[in-house]
């Protein structure tokens, strides 16, 4: 295939994929920090086990993937040798903190645009700019000098990513590939028996179909990226990833893609940007959700309360943007994406996550009842 053809295609493709996901979780209302909040606050765990389900699903699919070799997922960022993980951490935490601030995570914020926000608008612009500063800018250099170089190096310990079927199969002297279906079953078996054990989630159909639907998502980004766009460039010589920004292969994330999305729009003459399989995805999640919100008869433009809920909003986004850059994902690229490949790194990285935003809302509550 012609490669403009083939980046097309990913890119499309990518486009494709997020219409489906921001369709789907407008309709269930899927949101990451939504959901930690109806647990911690309500002990509510509905909208929660939507959520593990499509992470059950995604590490089922991308399992499934790797041991039949139609995607080599140490060739993704989240199995790289080497785990810097205090940026993990910091990255996790400021991430964790900065939605509980403004109020939902990258994706539900992309998905407020579709139903009219103009205020997550303005989330989305300060929240590309700090995800860009940390990638290029000023946070850039903060990330690469005081938080990158505490890494562990795997390669140290004779592997060549960090993954936890490769670290089993290296203690427990068995076949990679044994390790990966042992740990896939267990991980995915144990998300499922606890999901499924709630009988009224078992009752609510819709909530299940969503959560397999999102799963299914990020199955098909990885084959999409890692597959179907993983081919020889004609110009190198070399096997490459079209139209990935990593240059690795990709699933479904947001926050590293709403920055590249607001470089393209800058930059638009600039012949060698391009849409990339993420900018595409920012794009398909608005307009799936948009697509839902016109459908339902949900489409509303609405601002600001107050310059309160502003500054709180504003201050959510930049922590967003850095911490989603730093710690290599968010609660979807992370928490679902990320955690599929089954990488250590992905799981520091949404503990961290849970641990902020758990945090920041007790906190919030403690202001309230102090306040009232």
């Amino acid at each position: 295939m012609d490669v403009s053809k083939l980046a097309a295609t990913v890119a499309w493709g990518g486009f494709v994929l997020a219409f489906i996901l921001g369709f789907a979780a407008s309709r269930g209302n899927v949101c990451a920090m939504g959901a930690i909040s109806d647990v911690v606050n309500m002990n509510h765990w509905g909208r929660m086990r939507t959520w593990l389900l499509a992470v059950a699903v995604a590490i089922v699919g991308a399992s499934l993937l790797q041991a039949f070799e139609l995607v080599d997922l140490s060739k993704s960022i989240f199995q790289r040798p080497r785990l810097n993980w205090l940026s993990a951490v910091v990255g996790g935490l400021a991430f964790g903190v900065g939605m509980t601030i403004a109020g939902g995570c990258a994706n539900k914020t992309l998905i407020r645009i579709g139903g009219g926000s103009l205020r997550s608008l303005v989330v989305f612009a300060f929240l590309g700019i700090s995800a860009y500063m940390t990638l290029k800018g000023l946070f850039g250099q903060w990330r690469v000098s005081y938080l990158d170089p505490f890494a562990i190096d795997f390669t140290r310990f004779g592997l060549n990513s960090q993954d936890l079927p490769a670290v089993v199969a290296k203690v427990a002297g068995i076949a990679p590939r044994t390790a990966l279906f042992v740990l896939a079953a267990l991980a995915a078996g144990g998300l499922l028996v606890f999901i499924f054990a709630d009988e009224r989630f078992r009752q609510k159909g819709d909530q299940i179909a969503v959560g397999i639907v999102i799963g299914l998502v990020v199955t098909a980004g990885w084959y999409l990226t890692g597959h179907v766009g993983y081919a020889e460039n004609p110009e190198t010589l070399e096997m490459t990833f079209f139209a990935t920004n990593s240059r690795a292969a990709e699933s479904v994330s947001f926050v590293g893609p709403i920055a590249y999305t607001l470089e393209l729009l800058m930059l638009w003459t600039d012949k060698s940007l391009g849409v990339s399989f993420g900018i595409a995805s920012t794009l398909g999640l608005v307009a799936g959700a948009f697509a839902w919100a016109v459908y339902a008869k949900k489409f509303r433009l609405e601002g600001f309360a107050s310059a309160a809920d502003t500054w709180h909003h504003l201050v959510g986004a930049v922590l967003m943007g850095f911490g989603g850059v730093t710690a290599l994902g968010c609660t979807f690229g992370q928490g679902i994406t990320g955690v599929s490949t089954l990488s250590i790194g992905s799981l520091l990285v949404i503990g961290s996550i849970l641990a902020g935003a758990v945090a920041t809302m007790k906190y919030q509550y403690w202001r309230e009842v102090r306040a009232g």
